[in-house]
């Protein structure tokens, strides 16, 4: 029987969200109803990962975030801004027949960088998770967004390729994540300010957890123009945002966005373990948006791609949106969602810091932050490891040896030969397939595409060969012309 007992708890605590109530049931490793859970993050949603690699050396200003779920669960999506770069999406919908996914990617690079799902799948596909199809292959699921950050570390071409989602990948764990200019929020920005990845959660009751993890790089702005606050720190639960304060008013001279640039768009993920069916999901991802109104504005803008993903770990009888008896304990999950989503933004604009000529929040606004002792917690908890041409080559290698099924035997009996492995080391056929190279002795900078290089060889040693058959046949004809 479906239990509506954290229902109650959890309404009673979204109503008012700085109220934390005290559970009934015997005690345990979860936190209060009402409270977030023990990481404050999407990862206390259990069955849930995450994993996030960066660089912003010049002129690099990107990077991959993966939410990763061991165990494929349901999921769908809501898209309301009017510019998207996304991928897999319309498998999501409770019409189509996809059971759910394996892992979403939040990254950036705009549609360049949606190439970076090629290596989380892969890495996937190494581990033999997701849908099962022919004889023992598989076929992961990982749907994407990516926000527009191209150009901001320098070179626009200097983005993510499939070797940034397999590394991202293999960081995924269940522990702290780390908040701010990290993973697929390095090169994000909003309302003049640096925007960043931020992450909350709550624990409903009863081992129910709501969770959100969100790249904030919108078109509009987080804070208040009345009295430069953020938005979103209202929905703080307890002492979540302890010690913020309002700007004093000799700072609060906030930035226009009216000159910001157009391509923008704030993605996120919001997750629960309570067992949802895929249009319940759906109407997660939906409810979601109104987080984000609620922390941002303008939103939803024809220059944000805004979008969000709403995963459901659970297992056992699913809740649906046309049963009433669901009714109260989808509201509560669909209202944290929001609210939790809220608070995740807040966060990553406090997290921030500044880079280049692009301001943090706090640093435009140091009075409000300077009491914040939480602030390095949430810069630092967590792995995300800077992308290096070392573990960029090592990444290379291993999307480079392709794991190929020995072919059947031939009519004459004799088995054919296998195909020799590229050698360790050789990845011009990945190289060339995913653009530009993170080269070791370039400080991390673009090399050119070993694909381009190969191509203008050949152009050049064929007009080469053009030139002396045109040299070879004018020697005939002046030989020619002497002999008559």
């Amino acid at each position: 029987m479906k239990s509506s007992r954290f229902a109650a708890l959890a309404a009673a605590a979204l109503v008012c969200p700085g109220l934390v109530l005290v559970s009934g049931s015997p005690a345990s490793a979860n936190p209060a109803a009402g409270a977030p859970g023990a990481h404050n993050a999407i990862t206390d949603v259990p069955g849930i990962q995450v994993g996030q690699v960066q660089s912003d050396i010049a002129p690099y200003l990107t990077g991959t975030s993966v939410v990763y779920m061991p165990q494929m669960s349901v999921a769908s999506v809501d898209q309301r801004g009017g510019a998207p770069a996304t991928k897999e999406t319309d498998l999501l919908s409770p019409l189509n027949s996809n059971p759910g996914v394996n892992a979403i990617q939040l990254g950036g690079s705009s549609m360049y960088g949606l190439s970076a799902t090629n290596g989380i799948i892969r890495w996937l596909e190494d581990r033999g998770e997701g849908v099962r199809v022919g004889a023992g292959g598989v076929a992961p699921i990982v749907p994407a967004a990516d926000i527009f950050d191209l150009g901001r570390g320098g070179d626009p071409k200097a983005r993510t390729s499939a070797e940034w989602g397999y590394l991202a990948a293999q960081a995924t764990s269940d522990g702290p994540v780390r908040q701010g200019g990290v993973g697929g929020g390095t090169g994000a920005r909003g309302g003049g300010l640096r925007g960043g990845v931020g992450t909350a959660s709550v624990h409903l009751g009863d081992g129910i957890y709501v969770g959100a993890m969100v790249i904030v790089n919108p078109a509009g702005s987080p804070v208040d123009p009345a009295d430069c606050t953020l938005y979103g720190v209202k929905f703080g639960i307890g002492d979540e945002f302890a010690g913020y304060k309002a700007p004093k008013k000799k700072e609060c001279n906030p930035p226009s966005t009216a000159a910001q640039q157009p391509a923008n768009t704030t993605i996120a993920v919001v997750a629960t373990n309570a067992p949802l069916e895929k249009a319940a999901a759906q109407r997660m991802s939906g409810n979601a948006h109104d987080g984000m109104a609620r922390a941002i504005s303008p939103i939803h803008t024809l220059g944000d791609g805004d979008t969000v993903f709403a995963v459901s770990t659970g297992k056992g009888e699913a809740l649906q949106i046309n049963d009433p008896a669901d009714t109260r304990q989808l509201n509560a999950i669909f209202n944290a969602g929001a609210s939790t989503l809220a608070r995740a933004i807040a966060k990553a604009v406090l997290s921030s810091e500044s880079i280049g000529n692009t301001t943090s929040y706090c640093d435009r606004y140091p009075s409000a932050c300077k009491g914040m002792k939480q602030l390095k917690q949430w810069r630092t908890q967590g792995n995300a490891p800077t992308v290096t041409p070392e573990t960029f080559a090592q990444a290379s290698q291993a999307l480079a040896q392709t794991p190929v099924p020995a072919p059947p035997a031939a009519d004459n009996g004799k088995p054919k030969p296998k195909p020799k492995a590229a050698p360790a080391g050789n990845t011009t056929s990945q190289d060339s397939q995913n653009g530009m190279v993170l080269a070791s002795g370039n400080a991390g900078g673009p090399s050119v595409p070993t694909g381009v290089t190969t191509g203008l060889l050949a152009a050049g040693i064929l007009g080469v060969g053009l030139l002396g058959m045109h040299l070879r046949g004018r020697r005939r004809g002046q030989a020619s012309d002497r002999l008559a």
